[in-house]
């Protein structure tokens, strides 16, 4: 495999250019309610599901050590609720994104597993 060293990118038909430092250095939207499986991913190979709302979301590249960006988001067509995914202190590593998907509501917050649950991680690989 070669490798091309560049500073900045520009996907086909973009009119932006954008440095190339700031790519995603892995994605992932999983479904998480039942089928605990990828709809469509980068650089994650595989999802372990840890009980309600308890994930990990294993890197195919890791990264070059577990302080790195970490984003994640949840959906839900089920519940009226605010909804988001928190990293679990201490807990990602530098090969899998751990996290903890809750709702939100007036009177309580718990664990659940959401419908669709999004991560996009900015860092260096290994």
């Amino acid at each position: 495999m070669s490798t091309i060293t560049v500073t900045n990118i520009k996907a086909t038909g973009e009119t932006a250019s954008r440095s190339a430092t700031s790519v995603a250095a892995a994605w992932a939207l999983g479904d998480m309610d039942g089928d605990n499986a990828f709809r469509d991913s980068f650089n994650f190979a595989s999802v372990v599901d840890n009980g309600t709302g308890d994930y990990e979301f294993n890197f195919t590249n890791s990264m070059s050590s577990a302080n790195y960006a970490k984003a994640g988001l949840n959906g839900n067509d089920v519940k009226s609720t605010v909804s988001v995914t928190i990293n679990r202190p201490a807990a990602s590593t530098s090969s899998a994104f751990k996290f903890t998907s809750l709702f939100v509501d007036a009177s309580s917050v718990g664990a659940y597993d959401a419908d669709d649950i999004s991560a996009v991680i900015h860092g260096d690989l290994a």
